[in-house]
């Protein structure tokens, strides 16, 4: 299959497709996740929250420490505790917020990082969202989508060149990127096994997905190829802000379809899901509290929260001034903020921040518990393969511009300097430790003790077939002191991961716990 490109009035024509719209939102798959008629983010109950929070006094330490040791018990909060952290400002008490995330992060996560790359499949997409680069009407943007040649072709590079394991492969959503090709896609990553630099075999073991909202069939069927996390962002839980962002008669434009699309995934058995607002759409406190209140009624409703909450901001892209002037943008000290309080709220989760983010504000974040990075990211459509130079972008063939254009490894010395590790681990996705299972684990600090361990395993890997000599030089005590932590702390492993760490030092490769 060679690639293929679409003229603007090839994309429009499902613009407003009726069968197209009545395929993919389904009201009876909707509706059954109202039980009391109403939709679970409840508008009048978040302003009401954040109204009384503001009157309150608000730096209270005695409250604050209450609300922090519910944090430490790794509980999600409720609306009216996340209230009363937005809106503290004593430096003494946010510091004591900044010291419990990062505790927090440490005793779920343990000290580590793990790294990912996008693929972006395709930009051809019927939606007319007014941020957006891909949106139907932006004649700016070079439409392609990526045949299972070229897809090989990303792997090569993402796996063979740069050293990659896991993915999340996006996709925008039109009639050319169906449920089946998303399937083949998957299944043509996983299959293309390729050559580090030094000769081992490597490839992608994981691929996450980020997509538009699918009936519960589809999701089946995304399920049965081995999807990791199902990423679906709302973009804004603001009702009148999301119907003037998303114009009636496309598929997104239907709020309670797209809210309720983690409720089908769990039904279908996808079970590691990924929330996400898109921040400067609307008021960052509200988002924040709707997007907690979506985790609380997932938890109600199937006892399983969001795997990751991803906090991506408007960033500059073709065909749109929007992203330039919103009144909500926020700035880097509110972003950090977003991200703190997040790890408060919903403890267990992984937290993401991507290259949208400049490396400044990425590497302050890092204090706050964030637990993915990308690195080495190209969003361009087959933009690894066609670009010889990393950092590269093209404004027209992507979604929106990159501010962190960091390599992996540049990420990698990085972060080794702070004493972190970097992860590539996807061993949780093939033992069956997802949804209800690793919710557990998280919670209980059992999930960080086989983090640790998979991350030494899987680092080891990336360091004797990726890294440069310097990199190795920063690294190596890292490792080590990692492997002597093992030992120390857990005794009944040690011996095994002494074993596996030795065969993948003599050219083994893919071995976990």
């Amino acid at each position: 299959m060679n690639s293929k490109t679409l003229s603007g009035d090839a994309i429009r024509r499902f613009e407003n497709a009726a069968d197209y719209r009545k395929r993919f939102v389904i009201k009876e798959q909707i509706d059954k996740y109202f039980p009391n008629g109403k939709h679970f983010v409840n508008e009048a109950e978040i302003f009401s929250t954040l109204d009384t929070a503001k009157k309150k006094t608000a730096n209270d330490p005695v409250r604050i420490r209450e609300i922090l040791a519910k944090s430490r018990r790794i509980e999600t909060l409720q609306l009216d505790e996340t209230a009363d952290l937005l809106q503290v400002t004593d430096p003494d008490l946010l510091a004591e917020m900044g010291e419990t995330a990062l505790a927090i992060k440490k005793s779920v996560y343990d000290n580590r990082i793990v790294m990912f790359a996008p693929l972006y499949m395709s930009n051809l997409c019927v939606n007319r969202c007014t941020y957006c680069g891909f949106r139907c009407e932006n004649d700016q943007q070079k439409r392609r989508m990526l045949s299972m040649d070229e897809v090989k072709q990303e792997i090569e590079v993402l796996a063979g060149k740069i050293g990659h394991k896991r993915l999340i492969a996006v996709y925008g959503e039109h009639p050319e990127t169906s449920t089946d090709y998303i399937a083949e896609t998957i299944q043509t990553a996983y299959r293309h096994i390729v050559e580090s630099p030094k000769g081992t075999p490597v490839g992608i073991r994981r691929v996450n997905v980020n997509a538009a909202p699918l009936p519960i069939e589809d999701l089946r069927v995304l399920k049965k190829v081995g999807i990791g996390t199902f990423q679906v962002f709302q973009e804004t839980y603001h009702r009148e802000t999301y119907e003037k962002l998303h114009p009636a008669g496309t598929v997104k434009g239907d709020y309670n379809w797209r809210t309720t699309c983690f409720h089908r995934a769990l039904e279908a058995g996808v079970d590691d899901v990924g929330l996400g607002v898109l921040y400067g759409l609307y008021d960052w406190q509200f988002e924040m509290l709707a997007l907690l209140s979506h985790t609380h009624d997932l938890e109600k409703q199937f006892g399983i929260g969001p795997h990751t909450i991803s906090m991506p901001r408007l960033e500059p892209a073709s065909g749109t001034d929007l992203p330039e002037t919103s009144p909500y943008l926020i700035n880097d000290e509110i972003f950090k903020r977003i991200v703190l309080i997040t790890r408060l709220s919903v403890p267990y989760t992984g937290i993401i921040v991507t290259c949208r983010e400049r490396p400044e504000s990425r590497n302050a974040c890092i204090q706050y518990g964030i637990t993915q990075m990308d690195a080495s990211s190209n969003i361009a459509i087959k933009g690894y393969s066609d670009f010889e130079s990393e950092g590269h972008q093209e404004k027209d063939r992507q979604q929106f511009v990159l501010s962190d254009t960091r390599t992996l490894e540049q990420m990698i010395a990085y972060l080794g300097k702070k004493d972190i590790i970097t992860s590539f681990c996807t061993a949780g996705y093939r033992c069956g430790r997802t949804g209800g299972c690793i919710m557990d684990a998280l919670k209980t600090g059992k999930e960080g003790k086989f983090c640790k361990i998979n991350a030494v395993l899987t680092f080891r890997e990336w360091l004797d077939d990726f890294a440069s000599a310097d990199t190795k030089a920063i690294c190596e005590p890292v490792i080590n002191r990692e492997l002597a932590e093992i030992e120390k702390n857990l005794p009944l492993f040690s011996k095994t991961v002494k074993e596996h760490y030795d065969r993948i030092c003599n050219g083994e490769r893919d071995l976990f716990f």
